[in-house]
């Protein structure tokens, strides 16, 4: 099929995205903000509802998290959403997006404008409300063409991609059996459109250390000081950086302690971790493990270690390589340059690669400044990137990936 009329409907869509976009934007949807994510899932039903396809809602379990005093607790999430026509198809294609932001409810950041550079600036526009309204316009366009028969589709919208994904990475892993490509909707690499290719891999952990309260004047001797406790074990947790290539361990949070003249009975630092190999996950935590088991046998002092790595890294390889090189023939039928390069962030594309399925996961907006004040989005790249979503259904209909 010729694409240039198969894609002109999108010529006109530019102004009714940015509307949808900033609407969108407008609702909070922190990954903790369970009415503003029920809203926008609300919200999002009724948008994907015209493509006529069957739906449903699907609950999380909570999200186990270590508090303020070092004891778990349950978070609750909001629900997933499912979309899906033709399960019947010869080719399905899973596509993954997410809802959740990382801007709370007390942040200043709530609003989206458009500004005079061309630009929306807005929590969430590009990281990935941008990305989700690319998802709907593509699959508008493709419902339109004589191929859809031949190719079923399946979205599903997580509301817990910002905190890691783990608890609606079990239905991703179980949903991507049913499918040949995935679809996913990260904002792209640059202003250029650059893709991801490589990914690391991510994990994280928690540290929390246990000492004895005292008063810090009349009994200092007697109390055992977890912050400084904790202290010592991150620097010999940071000192691991550079011992092994691709492998980085960032403090993010710490917190403990509360009056100053009390010695702090109570310490936690929280750990993100990527790696670029397989074999460094469990490199990484063995040297945590022995590092926390050293700590505790210092008198007086409880040391805990609480995390897992939970995404594996994405390599271009195999099919997945020979997706990225269609993605590329594809963009040049656009007259356009499809270039790709590794990240060291994670993303739902390391959770569908882990299990087989070959996906690219950046085909949302260009923009910048994401998980910033600053965040926006280039309203000149959202008809090109729907172009480009769309443009990839039509020829995945017509059989030019075997997966």
């Amino acid at each position: 099929m010729d694409l240039r009329l198969y894609l002109q409907p999108l010529e006109k869509k530019a102004e009714a995205m940015v509307d949808q976009i900033m609407q969108w934007s407008n609702i909070n949807s922190h990954s903790y903000n369970i009415p503003g994510l029920k809203k926008m899932a609300n919200v999002l039903t009724e948008a994907f509802s015209v493509l006529e396809c069957q739906s449903e809602t699907h609950p999380l379990l909570p999200l186990d998290h270590i508090n303020s005093l070092g004891l778990p607790e349950k978070m609750p999430l909001g629900s997933m959403l499912r979309f899906w026509k033709r399960p019947a198809a010869p080719i399905q294609v899973l596509l993954i997006g997410h809802m959740d932001t990382v801007f709370e409810t007390t942040s200043s950041f709530q609003t989206a404008i458009r500004t005079s550079k061309g630009l929306i600036h807005g929590p969430g526009v590009t990281d990935m409300k941008g990305g989700l309204c690319v998802m709907l316009e593509a699959l508008k366009t493709f419902e339109q063409s004589d191929h859809n028969q031949q190719l079923g589709w399946e979205v599903i919208i997580n509301p817990d991609e910002e905190l890691g994904s783990f608890s609606s990475a079990p239905l991703f892993e179980e949903r991507a059996k049913f499918h040949q490509v995935g679809l996913l909707f990260e904002p792209a690499m640059d202003e250029k459109g650059t893709l991801a290719g490589d990914r690391k891999g991510s994990g994280n952990f928690t540290v929390i250390v246990r000492g004895r309260a005292a008063h810090a004047g009349r009994a200092f001797s007697e109390g055992r000081n977890a912050i400084v406790e904790c202290a010592k074990v991150i620097v010999q947790i940071d000192a691991l950086n550079g011992q092994r290539e691709g492998v980085t361990i960032n403090v993010g949070h710490m917190q403990g302690g509360g009056s100053v003249n009390v010695v702090p009975e109570l310490a936690i630092c929280h750990l993100d971790i990527r790696i670029l190999k397989m074999e460094d996950g469990p490199w990484v935590e063995e040297k945590l493990r022995s590092i926390v088991a050293a700590a505790q046998q210092t008198d007086g002092y409880k040391v805990e270690l609480i995390g897992k790595m939970n995404r594996k890294p994405k390599t271009l390889k195999g099919k997945t390589q020979a997706l990225y090189d269609l993605v590329a023939e594809i963009g040049k039928e656009l007259g356009e340059v499809i270039t790709w390069k590794p990240s060291g962030g994670c993303c739902d594309g390391n959770n569908l690669s882990a299990v087989g399925l070959p996906n690219i996961d950046t085909l949302g907006v260009c923009g910048g400044n994401i998980h910033s004040p600053e965040e926006y989005c280039l309203i000149e790249s959202l008809v090109p990137r729907a172009k480009l979503t769309a443009a990839i259904l039509l020829r995945l209909s017509e059989g030019k990936f075997t997966g």
